[in-house]
């Protein structure tokens, strides 16, 4: 239960810090932050048998989108951290390094890029979007973040 807890907390304060990450870059430089309430769209009509759409945003509106999509977003921050501590097992949880965390949090970046982005209507890595190069850039910088996040909740957690 010791192990479950600390990936369950290290997911967690992981995403924080890139949700926190994504309220420093809109104040400093007026990049818009990810609405999450068209991640439960997606995620809401994938359960009706849509996994596709031209644009997410002119879909149709689900009841509960925002929550679906804040606890998809929390939930796979998680499930990243599970992926984190079963590619570099129990040791990395009680003595917590950067390079696996960075690792795992940079290449998380390849689900927006290959699945979320194209099934939203964004293309692949978001080559459908007015600015390409820069989304990417912004999605590699933010999931580095989550990465870092990775790293600092599971250094953080040895402190308690």
């Amino acid at each position: 239960m010791n192990t479950l807890f600390s990936i369950i907390v290290i997911g967690i304060g992981a995403t924080v810090l890139m949700d926190l990450w994504a309220i420093v870059r809109k104040s400093l430089w007026g990049i818009p932050t990810l609405n999450y309430a068209m991640v439960g769209r997606w995620l809401a009509h994938i359960l009706n048998g849509q996994f596709h759409h031209h644009s997410i945003i002119d879909s149709p509106q689900i009841p509960g989108e925002k929550i679906i999509g804040w606890a998809a977003h929390y939930l796979t921050g998680i499930a990243f951290a599970v992926i984190l501590v079963a590619l570099f097992g129990l040791p990395w949880l009680q003595q917590p390094t950067i390079g696996p965390a960075l690792f795992v949090g940079i290449s998380t970046a390849v689900i927006p890029f290959f699945i979320m982005q194209p099934a939203m209507g964004a293309g692949i890595a978001a080559c459908k979007t007015a600015k390409p190069h820069s989304a990417r850039l912004q999605s590699l910088i933010t999931h580095a973040v989550f990465g870092f996040g990775l790293y600092f909740s599971g250094w953080t957690l040895q402190l308690f």
